[in-house]
């Protein structure tokens, strides 16, 4: 039992599971969606919703939402990328629905008494069932799949943009990127700081995939130890260690993301790189990156 069981009562005045908010995932696959059957004698019994629950005081919303995947539909965190968020906010409790998509294909299943069923179901076919108010509310903002956003950032060129000394210690001021990245991997991206053609759907917040592409003496913090890092960060952050030439690597990165069905920035002020990129490719520069980060930072 987490620190976040429990009632609460809301601004609205209403009744809510979970000390500091609740998160579920939302896992679509081209158009089925991953649902749970409430039990009958559960909260809202007999409905269909995500599996989802209390948020614990020390978890981000997607770690939470993960976490309880897991405990009730044994919903690997390996087994899905997320890729948005959105936020229903009642005044002090909120639930968010985290958007994720499969690695792999999985099967889910009911790990404990608060579910009779857990299953896909055709986006089509969920319109038709009894759903959880909450999820009423939400469904059809969230229902509309989002494609995938994947940043590949060129280190040195975004670390070499910052007058703050770098020169002296490369390894150092890559690390010191690498940390401000972090709340940005967690909180995400506001779809307002994102140019007007990008696809997200309804969800007003992206979790971007990044790819940090290193070179030089900054290649060794690629076997820098992870720590206690959410694992989901580590897979949503990757460091990819240059052997020769990072400018080719960031093009090559670009296009097998694009070739997924991503949705690619290239981060770096380099022309001859910029214009390597595939037309369908978005070049932004490293102060539209750092104004992101100290965006992020202050929240």
């Amino acid at each position: 039992m987490g620190d976040g069981d429990g009632w609460v009562q809301c601004a609205l005045g209403h009744r809510h599971w979970g000390r500091f908010g609740a998160a579920g995932l939302l896992v679509n696959a081209d158009d089925d969606f991953v649902l749970q059957h409430r039990a009958p004698w559960t909260h809202e019994g007999g409905t269909w919703g995500l599996p989802g629950g209390a948020r614990d005081s020390h978890e981000d919303v997607v770690t939470s939402a993960l976490r309880e995947a897991k405990e009730e539909a044994d919903i690997d965190a390996t087994f899905v990328a997320p890729v948005a968020l959105t936020v229903d906010d009642h005044g002090g409790w909120s639930y968010t629905t985290v958007a994720a998509q499969p690695r792999t294909f999985f099967e889910p299943r009911s790990m404990n008494a608060e579910s009779t069923e857990i299953r896909w179901w055709p986006a089509a076919g969920i319109d038709h069932l009894p759903l959880h108010p909450g999820f009423a509310r939400t469904w059809p903002q969230v229902r509309h799949p989002v494609r995938p956003l994947t940043l590949v950032i060129d280190a040195a060129n975004v670390v070499g943009s910052r007058p703050d000394g770098w020169w002296r210690d490369r390894l150092g001021a890559t690390r010191r990127l690498r940390d401000e990245l972090a709340p940005l991997v967690r909180d995400g991206l506001p779809v307002r700081d994102l140019p007007a053609d990008v696809d997200a759907g309804q969800f007003p917040v992206l979790l971007p995939r990044i790819m940090l592409v290193v070179e030089g003496a900054a290649r060794q913090i690629k076997d820098d130890p992870v720590g206690d890092t959410p694992p989901w960060w580590v897979a949503a952050l990757r460091i990819h260690a240059s052997a020769r030439d990072g400018d080719t690597d960031v093009v090559k990165l670009a296009g097998q993301s694009r070739s997924r069905g991503d949705q690619v920035f290239v981060v770096s002020a380099d022309r001859r790189l910029r214009s390597q990129l595939n037309p369908d490719v978005t070049a932004v520069s490293p102060s539209w990156l750092l104004t992101r980060l100290a965006g992020a930072g202050a929240s």
